[in-house]
């Protein structure tokens, strides 16, 4: 059977998969062949249980770029069970990866028709509800994460939590291996932490939020969810790459009736996002978690903070191209009726950090810094201070250096960090 046609059109109710493929000792067009069969009705040998109506299921391999490697196929929808991401990617993300006639194969891109994508529930907030219910009508929302990742215990992680909201923080969370450990049990870290968000309430005015970690097996994660719901939490964290497309679904099913706010991590994403020439794009995995029905979610920061250090360049230069496009990034262009969502921008960001990143990713990004705020030479409540006075400046459109020069805050932060 053949599965590469060139003059094929995609019907608008097909799923299409881009990817990037070197073959392994075989020429460009095999390997095609073998990904598109394996990924859909194929195996490696004639069979005589292939019927007539089975083989019209095939997808088509539509375009080649044999300079760039890069090919496109097109699955008719036939394939994919509706409301069903692991069964989705366990056919264009699954055994294609480790078949013997690919040396390497990334999973650039997905496009997903509105036959398929009004299964999902999608965001049940986005990021107008999130802007609602944060009462922070048009600036990003600035946020930190407790440092350090592990050790401290209930109420000393509350107390960073303060120092850091009445500094001028909106959004404090956990980070992503923080869950429930003997030095710091989920449930009083919860309620600890929450008291400690209503004093800062009360002391500065404004709303204050918590987003504890709830990661877990998922019938636990389900408890822990109800949990701090009853608390009056707005908020729940997850670990999407860990707890998998199945428990994020089912997360974001029971999520109905426990209205919170979902916040995801992508920790361990690098396993499959790093390398550039195999694995599976930060975009696949940022528009799969939308679908699903995630309200925030990390992206990384396009070529601002720590990221030079971690992705590989061809990798900051996908994520560059295909996230950011036309002054929005791709989680909230349109999609149906699944509604945009935050993308949150963290790792290695300082108050220096701010104006460019802006300046890539807009307005509808939640600002992360977890050392930028705690590095700071004063603490953590003047690290905080120091980040709002930079996010008001570049609102403002005024450089860091001058609005700096009346801001004790602000310009230790420069001196430390520098700007940009």
């Amino acid at each position: 059977m053949k599965y590469i046609d060139l003059k094929y059109r995609p019907g608008r109710e097909e799923i299409i998969a881009e990817y990037f493929l070197e073959p392994n000792r075989i020429s460009l067009e095999k390997a095609c062949e073998h990904l598109a069969g394996e990924s859909s009705i194929g195996t490696w040998t004639e069979v005589g249980t292939m019927k007539p109506r089975i083989a019209r299921l095939k997808p088509h391999v539509f375009s080649v770029n044999k300079s760039e490697r890069i090919i496109k196929i097109a699955y008719p929808p036939e394939l994919f069970e509706p409301g069903n991401v692991p069964q989705l990617m366990s056919s264009i993300g699954g055994n294609i990866f480790g078949m013997k006639a690919i040396r390497n194969l990334r999973l650039l891109d997905i496009s997903l028709p509105e036959r398929y994508v009004k299964n999902f529930r999608g965001p049940k907030f986005g990021i107008k509800g999130v802007r609602s219910r944060l009462h922070i009508k048009k600036r990003p929302l600035l946020g930190t994460i407790v440092k350090p990742k592990l050790g401290l215990n209930e109420k000393e992680h509350a107390k960073s939590a303060y120092e850091s909201w009445i500094g001028g923080v909106d959004l404090v969370k956990d980070d992503e291996n923080l869950t429930s450990m003997g030095f710091n049990k989920f449930e009083k870290r919860v309620e600890e932490t929450l008291r400690m968000r209503d004093r800062a309430e009360e002391k500065t005015g404004e709303g204050k939020f918590y987003i504890p970690n709830v990661t877990s097996e998922t019938h636990e994660m389900m408890r822990r969810a109800n949990f701090v719901r009853k608390h009056g939490c707005e908020y729940a964290m997850v670990d999407i790459v860990s707890v998998g497309w199945s428990g994020l679904q089912t997360l974001r099913n029971y999520n109905d009736q426990f209205s919170l706010i979902l916040h995801a991590h992508r920790a361990g994403h690098g396993a499959l996002t790093k390398n550039p020439r195999h694995g599976i794009s930060m975009v696949v995995i940022g528009k799969l978690a939308r679908l699903i029905g995630v309200d925030q979610i990390h992206v990384g920061t396009t070529k601002v903070g720590k990221m030079g250090d971690f992705e590989t360049p061809e990798v900051e230069e996908e994520i560059e191209s295909r996230f950011v496009s036309e002054g929005k990034h791709v989680l909230e262009q349109f999609w149906f009726d699944i509604k945009p969502v935050f993308a949150v921008a963290s790792g290695g960001l300082h108050p220096g950090s701010i104006p460019k990143l802006l300046e890539r990713m807009g307005t509808n990004v939640i600002i992360q810094a977890g050392g930028g705020i705690h590095g700071h030479p004063k603490g953590s409540e003047t690290g905080a201070k120091a980040m709002r006075q930079s996010l008001e400046a570049a609102m403002k459109g005024i450089p860091l250096k001058e609005y700096a020069k009346n801001r004790k805050e602000l310009s230790d932060a420069l001196n430390k960090w520098g700007v940009g």
